[in-house]
């Protein structure tokens, strides 16, 4: 992290009226852990109760009702392919926004969308933007693509022993396609990327992945085709690894914004000009010279894409509906156009990296399965539906948000529903 010479000063300043710098060292040092301190005995092991562990980690020894009350104690049993060191729930809580038309290749019909949220007026944003759409006629939503990666990579002595060792990879690709998917009912093999760095090769599995997420499928499933290249590669690397950073997994990257990770969708929706002026207090040219104005702002940032905030709108949706929340770090990535057309509001979103499903992970447990089950899409043959729903909503909160900045509305909603609420 580069800091100006100004902060700098003022974090140092800051850390030096704490105490001396000896005294500073001092407080900084390395502490040696206590065998005998009962808060080590959390231990990742499934035969321990929460009793147990509340027992080892709460000062009086008794569990908080907040996070273990009786509701949360007979779950757990529900809960236990789910988490390890289990100590009870959080409530988060759920709010809808909808009806939201979608008119999509796989979502048709109104959706009320569940949001699971902390944040005062995220739900009235993408609640209004929502109703919008609707009041258009709905969005049309397009899934275009599927795939989720594993990159596995292997270091060699030489280039021209890594070379020799991406020529037989790239022959065996058969064999590597039924090992990995020997391990799955649903995983198929699309393609196998190569990418050569010196003596080091990553290999790219991308896979589809039906109705799930897909995460720990294609983990065992490159698992299997890992195996078989160390046992059976006529070239021995000096060492490799399973997964090498190359995958884009839950993080934002060019590469998964290029090429696409998980479900890649585009929604867009034409508004018109009367309609703009009623529900959201500005104009098309106002919005589409903002949407000028912000894309420039998102260059100089450094931001992969151009988006308002998709974050808010996708991370309540996750949590909601039993999704990996960490994937919101490469699913907030993507593009989002306004344009004036005959007069009217022309307004897109494209996603191209929603790793989402309808089964598996966290959709089958009691709560999330319900949020889905509202919407209509839990289980088997939804999951491009609800990629589509969740394209839709994004594109809900970019309309909402950003008329509030163009109307002027941005401050005094979270004044009026933050602060107030």
């Amino acid at each position: 992290m580069l800091l100006p010479r100004r902060r700098a000063l003022t974090a140092i300043r800051a850390l030096l009226r704490s105490g001396t710098p000896a005294e500073l060292s001092a407080r900084l040092a390395p502490r040696p852990a206590h065998t005998n301190d009962t808060r080590t005995a959390t231990r990742t092991a499934r035969t321990d109760s929460p009793a147990a562990r509340w027992a080892a980690i709460a000062r009086d020894g008794t569990p908080n009702p907040e996070l273990f009350d009786s509701v949360s104690e007979i779950a757990e049993p529900t809960y236990a392919r789910n988490i390890e060191n289990y100590i009870g729930t959080v409530k988060v809580p759920v709010g809808v926004a909808g009806p939201l038309r979608v008119n999509g290749a796989h979502a048709h019909g109104d959706y009320v969308v569940p949001l699971a949220t902390t944040e005062a007026a995220l739900v009235a944003s993408y609640n209004r933007g929502a109703r919008v759409v609707t009041e258009a006629g709905g969005c049309s939503a397009v899934t275009t693509s599927e795939c989720v990666s594993r990159a596995p990579a292997f270091a060699f002595v030489t280039l021209a022993e890594a070379g020799a060792f991406i020529a037989w990879v790239l022959d065996t690709l058969p064999e590597l396609r039924r090992a990995a998917e020997a391990t799955t009912r649903h995983g198929k093999l699309l393609d196998l990327r190569v990418s050569l760095e010196g003596n080091h090769v990553y290999l790219v599995f991308d896979y589809s992945t039906g109705d799930a997420s897909g995460q720990n499928m294609v983990t065992i499933a490159t698992h299997a085709a890992y195996a078989f290249i160390l046992a059976q590669s006529p070239v021995a690397p000096t060492w490799s690894v399973l997964e090498a950073n190359h995958s884009g997994d839950k993080k934002a990257s060019a590469q998964s914004f290029a090429t696409g990770r998980g479900r890649s969708v585009s929604a867009e929706v034409q508004v018109p000009r009367e309609l703009v002026a009623r529900r959201l207090h500005t104009t098309p040219e106002v919005l589409a010279r903002y949407f000028s104005m912000s894309a420039i702002g998102g260059v100089l940032s450094g931001t992969i894409g151009v988006q308002g905030h998709y974050a808010n709108g996708l991370a309540a949706v996750f949590l909601a509906t039993g999704q990996d929340v960490a994937c919101v770090a490469e699913a907030a990535v993507g593009i989002t156009r306004l344009e004036v057309q005959q007069g009217d509001l022309y307004a897109a979103v494209t996603l191209p990296n929603l790793v989402v499903g309808t089964i598996g992970g966290g959709t089958g447990l009691p709560s999330q399965r319900a949020a889905l089950e509202l919407m209509g899409l839990h289980g088997a043959g939804h999951a491009n539906a609800f990629a589509e729903v969740c394209a839709g909503l994004a594109l809900a909160g970019e309309l909402s948000i950003t008329s509030a900045l163009c109307a002027g509305e941005f401050s005094q909603a979270h004044e009026r529903m933050a602060r107030h609420a």
